[in-house]
Order: structure tokens, then C-alpha cells, then sequence
């Protein structure tokens, strides 16, 4: 790929402009109202140039300098002297939190990037950067392609920044390990000025860091490696957790139906396998109520087994299990994002009453059942066998007995995976996170069911997901796995 030299300094241009979702209006008073995710702002008596300015902003990246009349005796001096611009400014300071901020070339090129606010909290301050002062791209920001562009985040920033031209693409890619300013330039054959600006608009947002002792680049210590508070977040699990935020605007802070329109929401019940059918056993729930022990005792005795009784599970005692925890108890209509859909009610609760989870057994010693794979059927309260592999039942058995520390097979292995399609039909953006919250939740039920009927549970965390892939005939990414739990007898039981 060729590109174009830029040793000799060409002139740089700072433009603003609004968030694509914030909207300028005329108030009744004459005043202007910016309506934005966050609330409205208000700026009153807003001057002429005032009033241009952010109708152009909501237009698309404009430069302030173009606004701004000159005088006749002086056409170029600076437009910090020019009585409009501390107005301007104080009403970008007001509109912070939807400003993008972007820096262009004067080649009609449009921007080389711009930084996109997502809190409420957002501010944006050009740093100092001296040229020959180590630093280094922060090891929470990641690149990814969007629309055709690059985007640059990190759970620690509250901007996000859009490469719009290879360039700073280029330049920001370059700061995977300490450098500086002055040896990048002639690295990427770029001129100096050019190199700085771009680092220090990424800067503003907090995407790079700055080397604490000075010195040279082999030397430099940067402040986030030796930070307690972020030594302990891997990037993964902290984009993830701030992502899932509502106070993030790609976060939604309620139903979207991003697909409602195109594509027709998943089925409350998952299409059976083929394979044998097993009906479980279906207590009477007035004999429950009366033999059960209280709530708070059940509450107080729960706890995890690592060890199980060597006599089987019986079908009749996981049956149960599974009627008082997962079982269907009703479908009903709902309606959303223009379109009919069905709801169930079930023993443990979910978002909008989806439940996207599904539930898949693997049984070792249950009597009454067949060793092998089912899958749970939680309208009928059935069981069908989906697989007998010796070696497929074997592996999943042995990942939950490694998981639990165990030196024996747990008897029966539950499995749980989410059609994401069933959540992320309705929400877009937190889908995930949410049906991590539904496995805890399915957790806890099994949990204390378990516990009322002096079994011996234990939840576990997502095991080799390629395993149970393959023995669930999963179509991955349409279905995957996120959590497991195990039960059997304890081993005080006798019957």
C-alpha cells in the first residue's frame, strides 16, 4: 500500500459537531433547546454566531474559524480574540456530554477522527504532549471495524474515537509499545506536528498513557501496569462490564426490538430433537407444600457438594427437580415491536418473561434413565435422549468432575445454554449480560429446591464449550453454553 508523505507540516483544522442523536430546536422564548439522550439543555439568548454554530453542528463537523466574521483591518488573527469565541466555548462547555470532537487536514478531505461521547460525564481537554515523552497506547483500548471504519475503545474512557482515514489509524496503531512523538514521525514518515495531534486527541479521552519517569522509551513505566484497582480487571472482563452499563447510550435503557421489523422472534419453546422420549415424574405440589422445609432453613442449610452418594440419582427425585424449578407453567401472547409473540411463566424468573435458557442433562448413574445426552423439554416435562456416546457423555462428565474437584463422576451433569436470538430480538447490546443474570438466577433455584429435597448441588461455571457443542448439536452462535450444575444424592443419604 502506498502512501502519501507528509514530512512537510500541513495545516491542521479543529471541527465540532453534535451527536448524531441530539437535536436543536427553537424554544418559545427565542432560547435554544438541545435535546439530547441525557436530558435537554437550555441556552438562553444564544448570540447569532451562537445560534449558526449549533445548527451547523447538528449538520456535521464544522470549524469555528469559518463562523466567525473577520475584521477588516485584521483578517487572521487569532479567533481566541474574537468577543464570540469565550460565548462558543462556554456553550460547548454546557453541551460537553454530546460534542464530538474531531481533527481534520485543510484538504477537503473531511476529518482524519473524531471523539464520539457515551456518559453523560464526558469531557474532552487537549493535554500537552511533549514530543520526546514516552507513551503508549492504554492496554484497555481496542480496535475494531464499524461501518466501514476503525473504532477505538476502552472501558476506561468515556469517548469513543472513529479512525475516518488510514492515517491516524496508522499512527494510533503504532503505539502498541512505549515510543514517543519524535521517533514515531520519521517511522511512519509523517510530519512531527501531524503525529502529535492525532496522539493527543486520543490522549484527551484517555486512550493513552503517559510514561511516569520520563527517560527513554525501553525504560518507560507506565501508571495502569502497577494500579491495584486495574491490575485486577483483564481488558475482556472490564469492556464487558462497562459495556453492559445503562449508562452507556450503546446500552439500551429498555426494550429496542432492534430486529423486530426483520426478523420474526424466536419461539418461547425450542423445536424438540428427534430422539426417544422420557416423561419425568410430576409431583403434586399440595404434598410439596406441606412436607417442605421453611424457607429460611432452606435458605440457611444451602450449600455446595463436592462429594455425591455411590447409589444412583432416581429419575422419579430429578423429576422433581425439574418440575419445581424449570418446568413451563404457562404460554401467553405478548406483543412487541410490531409484531405478536409468545411468553412463558416459569419457576425462576426472566427478562420480559423470555427465557431464553435451555437445559441439557447428562446422566451418569439414574435409575430408571439410560446413561447419555437429553435434552429438557420444560412444556411437556419430558426428557429426550439426544446421545449415548460413551466417550461424549464421558468427556462431559469428567470436565464437571475437574471443575467441582470431585474424584468421582458427579451422577447427573445439567447443562445451560441461551438462544441469544430470544433476547437480543428484544435488547441490543445487553443481551449477553443478561442471561448471565438468568444462570444465576436458575442457579440459585436449582440451588434451594435442591436443598429442600436433601439432595447435593453445586453450580459450575461454563466448561470446554467445543465439548458441549458438539454433544448438544448446538448451532453455535445461534445457541451457546453458559453455565452448568450438578446434583446427586449426599453422601449421608441412604435412599
Amino acid at each position: 500500500m502506498q502512501f502519501q508523505h507528509l514530512t512537510d507540516e500541513p495545516e491542521r483544522v479543529r471541527l465540532w459537531s453534535l451527536r448524531e442523536d441530539a437535536l436543536v430546536e427553537t424554544g418559545s422564548d427565542d432560547s435554544l433547546l438541545v435535546f439530547t439522550r441525557w436530558g435537554d439543555i437550555e441556552i438562553d439568548d444564544p448570540s447569532p454566531v451562537v445560534r449558526e454554530w449549533l445548527y451547523r453542528m447538528s449538520l456535521g463537523p464544522v470549524s469555528l474559524e469559518n463562523l466567525l466574521p473577520p475584521r477588516p483591518d485584521n483578517h487572521h488573527r487569532p479567533v481566541e480574540d474574537d468577543p464570540e469565541y469565550d460565548r462558543v466555548q462556554n456553550v460547548l462547555s454546557k453541551l460537553g456530554s454530546c460534542v464530538v470532537h474531531s481533527l481534520g487536514l485543510a484538504d477537503m478531505g473531511g476529518p482524519l477522527l473524531s471523539a464520539v461521547p457515551i456518559s453523560r460525564k464526558a469531557t474532552f481537554q487537549l493535554p500537552r504532549i511533549d514530543a520526546d515523552h514516552p507513551v503508549r497506547l492504554s492496554r484497555f483500548a481496542a480496535m475494531r471495524a464499524s461501518d466501514g471504519e476503525v473504532v477505538l475503545e476502552s472501558p476506561l474512557a468515556r469517548h469513543r474515537v472513529v479512525f475516518h482515514r488510514s492515517l491516524a489509524t496508522r499512527v494510533i496503531g503504532s503505539l502498541g509499545k512505549a515510543t514517543t512523538v519524535a521517533d514515531l514521525a520519521p517511522a511512519l514518515d509523517v510530519a512531527e506536528a501531524l503525529v502529535a495531534d492525532i496522539v493527543t486527541y486520543v490522549a484527551a479521552v484517555g486512550m493513552i498513557v503517559f510514561s511516569e519517569n520520563g527517560g527513554s522509551a525501553p525504560t518507560a513505566r507506565f501508571a495502569e501496569d502497577s494500579d491495584p484497582s486495574l491490575m485486577v480487571w483483564s481488558h475482556s472482563d472490564l469492556l464487558f462490564h462497562s459495556r453492559s452499563k445503562l449508562s452507556r447510550p450503546d446500552a439500551p435503557r429498555h426494550a429496542t426490538y432492534p430486529r423486530g421489523d426483520k426478523v420474526p422472534p424466536p419461539p418461547a419453546v425450542k423445536p424438540l430433537p428427534d430422539g426417544p422420549r422420557y416423561p419425568l415424574y410430576k409431583p403434586v405440589l399440595a404434598e410439596i407444600v406441606a412436607a417442605d422445609p421453611k424457607f429460611t432453613e432452606v435458605v440457611e442449610n444451602r450449600r455446595s457438594f463436592r462429594k455425591f452418594a455411590r447409589r444412583p440419582l432416581s429419575a422419579q427425585r430429578l423429576g422433581e427437580l425439574l418440575f419445581r424449578s424449570a418446568r413451563i407453567r404457562s404460554v401467553r401472547p405478548a406483543e412487541g415491536g410490531g409484531v405478536s409473540y409468545a411468553v412463558s411463566d416459569r419457576p425462576y424468573p426472566s427478562t420480559a418473561n423470555l427465557h431464553e435458557l435451555e437445559l441439557y442433562l447428562t446422566l451418569d448413574r439414574c435409575t430408571d434413565l439410560p446413561r447419555g445426552i437429553y435434552h429438557y423439554d420444560p412444556l411437556g416435562h419430558a426428557l429426550t435422549l439426544i446421545d449415548t456416546s460413551p466417550d461424549k457423555v464421558g468427556e462431559l462428565l469428567d470436565d464437571a468432575k475437574a471443575a467441582t474437584g470431585a474424584i468421582q463422576r458427579p451422577p447427573a451433569l445439567i447443562t445451560m445454554t441461551a438462544r441469544m436470538g430470544r433476547l437480543s430480538w428484544m435488547y441490543n447490546g445487553i443481551a449477553y449480560a443478561t442471561t448471565l443474570r438468568h444462570v444465576g438466577v436458575l442457579q440459585q433455584t436449582l440451588y434451594l429446591v435442591a436443598t429442600a429435597m436433601g439432595l447435593a448441588p453445586c453450580a459450575l461455571s461454563v466448561g470446554d464449550i467445543e465439548v458441549s457443542d458438539s454433544a448438544f448439536l448446538l448451532q453455535w452462535p445461534s445457541e451457546v453454553t453458559v453455565g452448568g450444575f450438578v446434583v446427586g444424592l449426599r453422601p449421608e443419604a441412604v435412599t
